[in-house]
């Protein structure tokens, strides 16, 4: 059977995750409004952590190189909500720290009071970080073959 369903024009994908994102601004707002969380409601948030936008301290970015989980319970502060990131202020080993996340970066969001679940596909490019630096052992020995042509032998070999 082939499956003749011409393809979409409009990006349904993504109209749906935006507002589902919406959903996540929306809950966050709220405890914003009031300052706590109602009852007994807390929130795993995870989220990429090299998206750009995403801003944490960097002992937490070699901690969690590509993904994080954050936890909105019992001890947070200056949670503030803006159209397109959130920021917290939460506790890791006894360090306060901030963090910003652009709710584009956000790829689950769980209430497990409720059984309540979102999963999202991260979205944007990755954020600009250092190069790392060239590796030692991959540059190229170049030998002039002394033969009266312009022939030049390459050797790829691994330094010893």
């Amino acid at each position: 059977m082939v499956d003749d369903t011409p393809e979409s024009l409009i990006p349904y994908d993504e109209i749906v995750q935006e507002a589902l994102r919406d959903v996540v601004g929306r809950v966050l707002r709220e405890v914003e409004s009031t300052g706590m969380l109602p009852g007994g409601h807390h929130f795993y948030i995870t989220f990429k952590t090299r998206l750009a936008g995403v801003s944490i301290p960097k002992h937490l970015m070699e901690r969690f190189p590509d993904e994080m989980t954050i936890v909105i319970q019992h001890r947070f502060w200056d949670l503030k909500v803006d159209d397109d990131h959130f920021s917290v202020g939460l506790s890791f080993g006894g360090i306060p720290s901030t963090l910003v996340v652009p709710f584009a970066a956000v790829t689950d969001f769980v209430d497990p009071a409720v059984d309540f679940s979102l999963k999202f596909q991260a979205s944007g490019a990755p954020a600009d970080h250092e190069s790392p630096e060239p590796p030692e052992n991959d540059s190229p020995t170049v030998t002039p073959v002394d033969d009266g042509s312009n022939v030049v032998a390459v050797d790829f070999t691994r330094k010893k």
